[in-house]
């Protein structure tokens, strides 16, 4: 072997050894495949159609299955909510938020603690997350609100500040403030648009808006401590919840005129009916009156402006909404803190669902 010969494989050998991972040396050991997380569980579909009830005490929103009749969420929200509202295109909720300590009937407010302001809003909630997206800083102690069928106007009602603030609902800014009577409660827009209808408690009376001019039109007396208004589908009627009197206004919607009283009668020694919440069907065959602490779903009927019938529901029913096919009713029951399911067919509660603290409002989201 030549000397030259002898070099090379002096050089190879080593580099053998590198190759090798050492001569003479035991190959590390192979490290075992790194574990895969295993992939997230899909979020479970969003039910079809789900009712929305706020709690007025516990401060937070039931979720409820139609289908199933179950909760399938409950949130945080902020103070006092009551009133609630889906916007147009079932992505939002608005839900109106107050820093005002409740003050019922007789109360008197100089022992009441003072007003939470910062608490004061409507809250903008995610329809599908249930998250809060922003809080709408629209005037004090916002009761009840309406939104225009395009989704860009608010109309919500200031109770302690006797007036309607409009809204752009994109910016979240005050357009305009409208005075109207004491303690204003009740606020809906009539089918066509062109009319907010608002109660004020405090004046018993009835004031519309005209929502072009945001100029009030008409100021209709009802009687003590309307309510709730509702229309028919063709916007000829409207018709007011008149807690005190135990009664229904019926407003002429166009002329802004009031046209007659309908009393509710109870039975036996039951205490009388105190209208709160109105709910009309689709088709306008049947309005529908939650009674308060006297516990019944009341039908009138709007051809002839008669009752039709009442029955129990619930402990002090307020909020009611209907389902878009006008089947289900589904009422707030506060002292039991619960909803209930009724069959208007056959007049029957089918199941109470338990929610928060003193459920207040109700609305329907069918998508």
């Amino acid at each position: 072997m030549t000397s030259s010969h002898r070099l090379a494989l002096a050089v190879a050998v080593p580099a053998v050894c590198v190759l090798t991972a050492g001569c003479g040396q035991n190959p590390p050991k192979a490290e075992p495949p790194a574990a895969t997380a295993a992939p997230a569980a899909p979020p479970p579909p969003v039910p079809a159609v789900r009712i929305f009830v706020t709690n007025e005490t516990s401060g937070d929103l039931t979720v409820i299955d139609a289908a199933t009749q179950a909760v399938v969420a409950t949130a945080p929200l902020g103070k006092r909510p009551r009133g609630i509202q889906v916007a147009p295109g079932g992505k939002s909720l608005y839900v109106a938020l107050s820093g005002s300590p409740p003050a019922p009937p007789g109360t008197d407010e100089s022992k009441l603690p003072p007003p939470d302001r910062s608490a004061d809003g409507i809250g903008e909630v995610d329809a599908d997350t249930y998250k809060v997206k922003r809080v709408i800083h629209a005037g004090a102690d916002p009761e009840q609100l309406a939104i225009s069928a395009d989704g860009t106007r608010l109309y919500v009602a200031n109770e302690d500040t006797a007036q309607v603030s409009v809204v752009d609902a994109a910016s979240g800014n005050i357009v305009t403030t409208v005075k109207i009577g004491e303690e204003p409660e009740g606020v809906t827009i009539r089918p066509d648009g062109k009319v907010v209808y608002v109660t004020s408690e405090g004046d018993g009376a009835v004031f519309a808006i005209d929502t072009q001019t945001n100029k009030v039109v008409g100021r209709v007396p009802v009687g003590p401590r309307p309510r709730s208004v509702g229309f028919l589908p063709n916007g000829s009627r409207a018709y007011v919840s008149l807690e005190n009197d135990g009664a229904i206004a019926v407003i002429d919607a166009q002329r802004h005129k009031f046209l007659r009283r309908i009393q509710l009668e109870g039975k036996g020694n039951t205490p009388k009916p105190r209208p709160m919440g109105i709910a009309v069907h689709p088709d306008g065959s049947t309005v529908y009156v939650t009674a308060g602490s006297f516990g019944h779903l009341f039908l009138v009927d709007p051809a002839k402006n008669t009752p039709i019938g009442s029955f129990e529901v619930g402990q002090r029913p307020w909020g009611i909404a209907l389902s878009r096919d006008g089947k289900t009713a589904y009422t707030a029951n506060g002292p039991s803190n619960d909803v209930s399911v009724i069959d208007l067919a056959t007049r029957t509660v089918v199941k109470k669902i338990a929610a928060g603290q003193r459920p207040w409002g109700v609305a329907v989201l069918a998508r």
